[in-house]
């Protein structure tokens, strides 16, 4: 018989002899089911630490006493526990067994024996399965072998495993698997737990920062008539009640803005966004964006912001500002390097676009880039082959931190322009490890210049750029009515968790990653 079949076979039997053992339960009255709540006193790393404390405190100077008198001068003292979680591994040793329980913080060893139990109940003990939830009252105590355990009086089954887990030794290392069932994966893999529980420390710290900076934190509308602040391809749908169609926004930056005008002088959103795009190792058509907007400042305020604030995160969140990422090591004590995107070209691609006798116009611009084989749209200018230069010869180059600044107004419909310098305004992105971090503005305030980038958006929209935003009549009155001077930024935070968890891909840090339904 092929190996699948019988692999087949041996599940399909215990599927049906944990439902066996369901139906029993409930047979006899003891349905886990049906059971509310159970009262825990600690979790399992909290046991151990409390156990470890008290084990030096009793014991100090008897560190050469035998086992048994150390576990008497223990014993007098229990810690008394009730914990609940998962098993994860039972060995049944006639009278007496032993099982691992996991929960949140971690697992802990349980010893089970008839004598504490009482014969019935350490029978149906026995007759738990790797998976059930259980809860376990008892003492704390330490093992010949030097384990922390659990002394179990009390145990009960609060909710029966029906699906197997996969082997624990093996543990579940099929990638799509772990994507689609996160739940499992976070079961088998405790370093997937941690980086979780990394992933919402990361975010509280965030918080944390900017309420320290006077940040207001905002919610502003996921369902839009007019997907605007980014270049990308909203998601359609349908508003049944008004029969309306509309689209799930692309970014934070248009409501967020028009709150400044209202005088909410610093805001920020951490929220999803929903962008109609390819996914790969750093993309996932809905992730986590945090924009926030602070008043009377500019692009070179949003650069100290970040910087300080990445460095605060490094701090608080991994205890250091050198750490790796795959092999490279990142440090973010340092100053931030600061380069203009033109500089940046001309370092790592040897063409001074800010040198006119070497580009003159758009139509040298695009002699280069059909020179160096970069494929553009007949409708692009001289700043964005800046553009594709720079994405083509320079990001893989960005290693430790550094400030890209300075990039054409081709590219940034929303900022405001660089005093002095033609073409190009006061936006910069942060790059690390060859990823875009963030991207900033001196935000555009004046309502004028405003509509004609619009216009140009507009032209852009119809000569097929699905990208293109579109004229925001609503958002133009707003800044009719006036904005003060503002710095703004976005933040991709998933790509943030990746960076400070190690983690290679985006799915990695998405509890729920979008993924081709299997169906097709």
């Amino acid at each position: 018989m092929p190996e699948n079949q019988n692999k087949e076979q041996d599940l399909n039997q215990l599927l049906k002899v944990r439902r066996e053992k369901l139906a029993a339960l409930q047979e006899a009255g003891k349905d886990p089911f049906v059971i509310t709540k159970y009262d825990q006193t600690h979790h399992s790393k909290d046991a151990k630490e409390a156990y470890e404390k008290l084990e030096k405190e009793l014991l100090a100077g008897k560190e050469d006493a035998e086992y048994d008198d150390k576990r008497a001068i223990m014993d007098a003292s229990p810690i008394n526990v009730s914990i609940a979680g998962r098993i994860m591994l039972k060995r049944v040793m006639g009278k007496a067994s032993f099982c691992n329980v996991q929960d949140l913080k971690g697992d802990i060893q349980v010893y089970v024996s008839r004598d504490a139990l009482g014969e019935e109940p350490y029978a149906a003990f026995k007759k738990y399965d790797a998976g059930d939830i259980i809860g376990v009252k008892g003492y704390m105590f330490r093992t010949q072998k030097g384990e922390i355990s659990v002394h179990a009086t009390e145990t009960i089954l609060l909710s029966k495993n029906l699906q197997p887990l996969p082997e624990k030794y093996h543990g579940l290392t099929n990638t799509d698997l772990r994507y689609r069932q996160r739940y499992t994966d976070l079961i088998m893999n405790q370093d997937v737990k941690e980086t979780f529980i990394k992933r919402s420390r990361i975010i509280s710290e965030i918080r944390k920062f900017l309420d320290g900076r006077g940040f207001m934190e905002v919610e502003t509308p996921m369902l839009v008539a007019n997907a605007g602040g980014a270049a990308a391809r909203p998601f359609m749908t349908h508003f049944n009640a008004l029969d309306e169609d509309l689209k799930l926004r692309i970014s934070l930056e248009l409501y967020l803005k028009r709150l400044i005008v209202g005088g909410l002088e610093r805001v920020y959103e951490i929220g999803r966004v929903f962008r109609n795009e390819g996914v790969d190792t750093r993309h996932n058509p809905e992730f986590t964006l945090m924009e926030l907007y602070q008043a009377y400042t500019d692009y070179n305020g949003m650069m100290e912001l970040t910087e300080s604030m990445f460095r605060y995160l490094a701090e608080t969140v991994l205890g250091t500002t050198r750490f790796t990422y795959g092999e490279v090591e990142l440090d973010f004590g340092k100053p931030f390097e600061r380069i203009t995107m033109a500089e940046a070209v001309k370092k790592y691609a040897g063409i001074d676009f800010d040198d006119s006798a070497q580009v003159p116009d758009d139509a040298a611009a695009k002699k280069l880039a059909k020179e160096h084989n970069l494929e553009y749209e007949e409708r692009f200018k001289k700043g964005d082959i800046l553009n594709l230069f720079f994405e083509e010869y320079c990001e893989k180059e960005l290693v430790q931190p550094t400030f890209v600044t300075d990039h054409p107004i081709e590219i940034s419909p929303l900022t405001k322009k660089k005093p002095g310098y033609d073409g190009h305004v006061e936006r910069f992105e942060l790059f690390i490890n060859g990823w875009e971090m963030c991207n900033a503005y001196s935000e555009l305030n004046d309502p004028i210049d405003q509509r004609e980038r619009f216009r140009a958006q507009d032209a852009n929209a119809a000569a097929g750029d699905e990208e293109a935003e579109h004229t925001d009549e609503d958002f133009l009155n707003a800044l009719e009515i006036g904005m003060a001077p503002t710095g703004g930024i976005g933040y991709g935070i998933d790509r943030l968790v990746m960076l400070l968890t190690d983690s290679p891909a985006i799915r990695d840090v998405i509890f729920f990653p979008t993924l081709k339904s299997t169906g097709k």
